[in-house]
């Protein structure tokens, strides 16, 4: 089975406002699918935390390495399309392009061997998994009904990030903290992300660690990217001296990149994205390294369906995940799938799709409305 062609489905009009500080238009394309078709009528869908203009020029370096190649072995095609473009990326659009192309090829992988990813991968830990509602910070007032709508959707556990926080004083953090809290009760797990890789992040050690103590005051769960996502040294002394987690690595790609985060425990949690990193591949071999080191894996996912589903079979496959990122709301995904696959139960748990390859299915309208462009029909 032949990999035929890589198709690029960009998504505009509902793009969720990440909380940049270089400001939000929900016309922007952010996010991306990619298709891979095979020559015996079979598919596979992948996701890019990146723009389709980015990814276009990328596909036109990858597309030559792609065509013809093994449409059922992702890892090694993969790390063929890492291997040969060195000298055009290393951790760039190119990576980004081949985690999409990655993904869609274990979703098509598993089709063909009417499996689940995770199953794959090498066996399955869990049947479900304890979503955290991922949402912005804001002022007190406008939070409090982000968390109560959360709340109200199942979600046990939730992330509040950026927004003002840091950004304003010492007092409206705590505010915004106590106020999440108290909004939350003390069952819900609560975790705040600073956003320290928004552009010009002031912060250094000193802020962090005294923003720290504040947090365990209030029995938040982590403290994610409180410094400059490069800032290794300062990740390595703020997590050796700060009394809760320390969370980081989401802008990161390829596996080479997470080696010293690991292996010098610079953080107690890593976050490695699937749609940028460099796929199911390279995602699972970074998840496993810092487990070797005991180090959780939770995945960032601020992206779409296709990137949540991928998601969900890492964390089944990995012995010790405990959590998975859920933005909310999101029209990229709830609006991308049939069938509700993402529903909450009593427990505000997630059940892992246990189908072929991501074990979801598409919504072909939903695709439309945001990309302008249909799916490839798969005969599986």
């Amino acid at each position: 089975m032949k990999i035929t062609d890589i198709r690029l489905f960009p998504l505009t009009g509902a793009t969720a406002d990440g909380g940049w500080d270089q400001g939000f238009d929900g016309e922007e394309n952010l996010h991306t699918l990619v298709e891979v078709v095979s020559d015996e009528g079979v598919t596979g869908l992948g996701s890019v935390y990146t723009s389709a203009k980015l990814c276009d020029g990328a596909l036109g370096i990858l597309r030559p390495l792609a065509l013809g190649e093994s449409a059922i072995e992702p890892t090694r095609v993969c790390e063929k399309l890492h291997q040969s473009t060195f000298w055009q990326g290393r951790g760039g659009a190119i990576t980004h392009l081949i985690s999409g192309i990655d993904i869609a090829m274990w979703d098509l992988f598993g089709k063909v061997t009417g499996q689940p990813i995770s199953r794959l991968l090498g066996g399955r830990y869990r049947e479900t998994i304890k979503p955290y509602g991922s949402l912005l910070m804001a002022e007190p007032d406008l939070l409090r009904a982000r968390l109560e709508d959360a709340i109200a959707r199942g979600f046990r556990a939730i992330k509040m990030g950026w927004g003002p926080f840091g950004r304003v004083s010492r007092e409206l953090d705590e505010q915004i903290v106590r106020t999440a809290r108290e909004t939350v009760g003390n069952d819900v797990e609560l975790m705040v992300d600073a956003g320290g890789s928004d552009r010009y992040w002031p912060h250094g050690y000193k802020w962090a660690l005294t923003t720290s103590q504040m947090l365990c005051d209030y029995d938040v769960t982590w403290f994610e990217e409180p410094l400059r996502p490069d800032d290794l040294e300062g990740y390595c002394k703020l997590t050796e001296h700060a009394r809760l987690p320390i969370t980081s690595c989401e802008v990161l790609t390829r596996r080479q990149a997470f080696m010293p985060w690991i292996e010098r425990r610079a953080v107690d949690y890593i976050q490695p994205d699937v749609t940028k990193v460099g796929g199911l591949s390279e995602e699972f071999r970074i998840a496993m390294h810092a487990y070797d080191h005991s180090i959780l894996f939770v995945p960032h996912g601020w992206n779409t369906a296709v990137g949540l589903g991928a998601d969900l079979q890492l964390v089944a496959a990995v012995p010790t995940a405990r959590w998975v990122e859920y933005i909310t709301p999101a029209p990229y995904i709830e609006d991308l799938v049939l069938d509700a696959p993402f529903a909450l139960n009593d427990d505000g748990h997630l059940s892992i799709p246990a189908g072929p390859g991501l074990g979801l299915r598409w919504n072909p309208e939903g695709i439309e409305r945001f990309s302008g462009m249909q799916l490839t029909p798969s005969d599986l």
